[in-house]
């Protein structure tokens, strides 16, 4: 068969090699679809190498995130990318997959066995942090126009920490809910429960307790306040409720401190949600919601669609995505068991004690928290200090080694007390956790030192990912 130069040249490419490629000596175009098709290999490398300098994931201490799965784990979600969650019918085993998780999570939350939870995967936190939300504000509705409230009178409200996660601010600018926030003071580093019933009206649909503040991993005292909230209720007729936000801790102190009462076992836990890709250790993002019973999730919440020929409930905002991360937390489940679950929380949790030793032996630091209840390591400069550098030139200096450790103020109130936090992880072992701490030890000897200091010593905005 006769061919001209530019059909054999076509026919032969993949003997060229790969940085002999005309695309790698050529700029592509980036903000328009180039016209010609690449062979895979070639585009393989380029968006690889447009990735290259982003730094190693498993040093990114600023994320809760998780960042390492096993091999087996990498295969099943690969092997399933293509499932779609929301398509029930299609996929029953998935779903059964997903179901199984729940009641897993109830168990592991204590839900009572004379109620019917019921609950859903999300994307992450932030979807299941909406839902919460929305099934107070419609069951808060549903009671007030019952007792006669006008509820045209005011905007609902939503009590809540100001260490919340931004997720909860845009729920309540979507939903059209006033946030009315309990500010942290320096006694007062999670939710001042004395304090909440300031603000309480018979137009707040819920108080929001968090177990794991985004800033520094406290914990609300949440039995303290299931207790005045058990108070308010018997003597009122507008009845609070709580919603847990568990996205760091509800996956990590069942197995590490499983005697702490924080979940459905305190009365007016009603619902709860989590991070799966956070410590349910799995990659993002997948996240859970279970309501203690159904009488806290309005039934006009919940809707019978027609997909593919069934007919499925949803309660869910998203629609279609893969269904891979709820495989993968189900093998997680199946894999880990209790006991493997705790081993490794109880084995991340030392880490995190020991570089918050670390810290606080190189007598610059003021530890916020050391990893006690949460892995996260919590710190600020001590008071009095004669030095130049500050948290800001310490994280450039650990980034030069490819630590991503967040430097940032705290909330309202707070603003003037910069922190740095790092995540302690599954996968930061004893030995690499060994590595920190000397890299930690040189970048502190490298700005005693330093002639140039980048950063100035007023600057209070935050510097890495926080949330």
């Amino acid at each position: 068969m006769l061919y001209s130069e530019d059909d054999k040249r076509k026919q032969e490419s993949y003997r060229i090699p790969l940085f002999g490629s005309e695309e790698e000596s050529t700029s592509i175009p980036k903000y328009v679809l180039k016209k010609e098709p690449m062979e895979p290999r070639i585009a393989y490398q380029l968006v690889k190498d447009q990735l290259m300098d982003e730094g190693n994931a498993r040093q990114n201490l600023a994320t809760f995130c998780q960042t390492y799965m096993e091999k087996e784990a990498e295969i099943l979600m690969a092997e399933t990318l293509e499932k779609n969650a929301i398509d029930k019918s299609e996929y029953p085993q998935t779903a059964e997959l997903e179901n199984r998780c729940v009641n897993i999570l109830a168990d592991l939350w204590n839900a009572p066995k004379d109620m019917s939870y019921l609950g859903t995967s999300t994307v992450g936190s932030s979807e299941a942090c909406m839902l919460g939300g929305l099934a107070m504000k419609f069951r808060w509705r549903n009671n007030a126009e019952k007792r006669g409230l006008d509820i045209q009178a005011k905007r609902p409200n939503l009590i809540i920490s100001s260490g919340y996660q931004v997720c909860w601010e845009k729920f309540c600018v979507y939903w059209d809910v006033d946030m009315r926030v309990v500010p942290m003071d320096k006694n007062h580093l999670s939710l001042d429960v004395d304090k909440v019933f300031d603000l309480v009206d018979e137009y707040t649909i819920g108080v929001v307790g968090i177990l794991g503040i985004t800033y520094t991993g406290k914990f609300d005292d949440i039995q303290l306040l299931d207790e005045k909230v058990e108070a308010y209720n018997e003597t009122n007729e507008h009845q609070l409720v709580i919603h847990i936000d568990g996205a760091s801790g509800a996956m990590f102190t069942p197995f590490v401190n499983p005697e702490l009462p924080w979940d459905f076992r305190l009365k007016n836990v009603v619902s709860i949600n989590t991070s799966g890709h956070k410590y349910g250790l799995v990659y993002p993002g997948v996240g859970w919601i279970l309501w203690k019973d159904k009488e806290y999730l309005p039934k006009e919440l919940i809707f019978e669609v027609s997909y593919l020929g069934g007919s499925m409930p949803t309660m869910a905002i998203n629609f279609s995505r893969s269904a891979s991360q709820i495989i993968g937390q189900y093998y997680n489940f199946l894999r880990y068991g209790f006991e493997g679950y705790r081993e490794i929380h109880e084995k991340t949790k030392k880490t995190a004690l020991y570089l918050a030793k670390t810290v606080e032996k190189s007598g610059y630091f003021e530890i916020i928290n050391d990893g006690a209840n949460l892995p996260i390591v919590c710190y600020k400069m001590k008071e009095g200090l004669d030095v130049e550098w500050t948290l800001y030139d310490l994280a450039d200096q650990l980034l030069m080694k490819g630590w991503q450790v967040p430097a940032y103020p705290l909330p309202a109130d707070l603003s003037d007390t910069i922190i740095q936090r790092f995540v302690c992880r599954a996968d930061l072992g004893y030995n690499v956790a060994e590595e920190f701490a000397a890299d930690f030890a040189d970048a502190i000897h490298n700005l005693e030192h330093a002639r140039v200091l980048y950063h100035d010593k007023e600057r209070n905005d935050s510097y890495g990912f926080t949330h």
